[in-house]
């Protein structure tokens, strides 16, 4: 079955503990602090595996999560890592967040890779907090969460070459007669229901690949038929062979189908209708006469197309057509991955960019209630029964701006703060 979307949820592994240890052993009577830091969650890590030709994988498991660091242990003793998640995928898939539909990746080169939720940073232990005016840190601090995401998977497959047009005008043939692709083939209509590839060499060593796209139809960039599902595959390719059924078999017009197909593109994408086409007359063993061709012929080539007339049932005129093609390709540049929309790390990782204010204060009668992460996190890490660990949690909180906000928010001496269901007197 080809599945070329999918949306799963991605957790990274929370990073371990740090540990509040001290020495015990004989002869020591003051053994200080020896708790070790906590290990790194595990990351999630998305690689091409050029043996995946669809996200079949992704279509019953959708939830996936990395392994957690371990905590911190006495003796100094660091926590394992969490080992790394990585799911395979295959080439020309890209990555997107479902929430703000930014891309995070584009991946399409064989072992390509990216880290797209990184583990949280283990905790350090208590070991870390020794100074010369501190000896016994009685505190550690606690790791950190590993990112979550939702992402949607979409398959832009690799073609160079997209065969285009509206259905049973013979793309499926055409792509059975120059490759080894085996393409379901049936006089009715949607028999192509999924992309095809197929590797075609007409010139000893130089080869491309062609895809045969489902057939559009009139709505198809609004989604009709099969609209969005398969117009996305034809947007890495560099050339457009526009199939048309120069016979009219159906009772249709050529021309009139041309326009309606390059219509669709228009609205469907701008960079998608400016790709360089070329116009395909097939079906010509059915065309009782040259004088329509030649009409269309001359119609195409006054807009600047390059015209060519094949019969694919019958093999006329497809070397031809392909070793012409394959010149075309010569003179195209290379087709570009989509731009990354946030910032990367060596062109190949990604990460969100961290915010410069991560928590807030909301004030509700008399009390003020602070939130955020990085507060939250402060208040886990901290033994309100150990003065110099309380001495530490109020100097951070000055450090983060918390003070001043508050004092700007009309907080007095004996005012209640409120952090994680805990309360405090504020005291200036």
């Amino acid at each position: 079955m080809f599945i070329d979307e999918a949306k799963i949820s991605v957790r990274a592994g929370k990073g371990g503990d740090g540990a509040i240890s001290f020495r015990h052993e004989k002869y020591v009577p003051d053994g200080g602090p020896d708790g070790g830091d906590g290990g790194n969650g595990g990351n999630i890590i998305l690689r091409v595996d050029d043996g995946m030709k669809t996200l079949m994988d992704f279509r019953y498991k959708t939830k996936y999560s990395a392994e957690n660091g371990e905590n911190g242990g006495k003796k100094k003793m660091f926590g394992k890592n969490g080992r790394h998640l990585t799911l395979s995928v295959p080439p020309g898939t890209v990555i997107k967040d479902a929430e703000t539909n930014l891309i995070i990746a584009d991946l399409v080169e064989k072992g390509q890779s990216v880290i797209i939720a990184r583990g949280g940073n283990g905790g350090n232990g208590n070991t870390r907090y020794k100074s010369s005016i501190r000896q016994a840190p009685n505190f550690a601090e606690s790791g950190d969460p590993g990112e979550e995401k939702i992402l949607v998977l979409e398959l832009k497959l690799l073609a160079e070459v997209g065969l285009i047009g509206l259905p049973n005008v013979g793309k499926s043939t055409i792509l059975s007669k120059v490759s080894k692709a085996k393409p379901k083939i049936a006089n009715y209509h949607f028999t192509t229901i999924h992309p095809n590839l197929g590797v075609v060499e007409a010139v000893k060593g130089k080869s491309f690949v062609m895809a045969d796209i489902p057939g559009l139809i009139e709505g198809a960039h609004q989604g009709t038929g099969l609209g969005h599902d398969f117009l996305r595959h034809i947007e890495r390719t560099r050339l457009l062979v526009h199939v048309v059924d120069i016979s009219g078999s159906e009772g249709r017009n050529p021309l009139n189908d041309f326009e309606m197909i390059n219509e669709e593109l228009r609205s469907y994408s701008a960079d998608l209708a400016a790709k360089k086409q070329i116009v395909v007359g097939n079906k010509t063993d059915l065309a009782e006469g040259s004088s329509d061709m030649d009409s269309f012929r001359n119609e195409m080539e006054s807009r600047g197309y390059d015209v060519f007339f094949i019969s694919a049932a019958a093999s006329d005129g497809l070397d031809d057509l392909m070793k012409n093609i394959t010149g075309i390709l010569d003179k195209l540049q290379p087709a570009e991955t989509l731009d990354i929309g946030q910032d990367k790390e060596d062109h190949k990782l990604y990460r969100y960019k961290k915010k410069e204010r991560d928590w807030e204060i909301e004030k509700t009668n008399e009390k003020f209630r602070i939130t955020g992460y990085s507060v939250e996190k402060l208040m886990k890490s901290t033994n309100f029964e150990d003065w110099d660990s309380v001495q530490r949690f109020q100097g951070i909180l000055k450090k983060k701006g918390v003070f001043e906000e508050l004092k700007k928010m009309g907080a007095v001496d004996g005012s209640t703060i409120e952090i994680e269901g805990y309360e405090f007197d504020y005291i200036e």
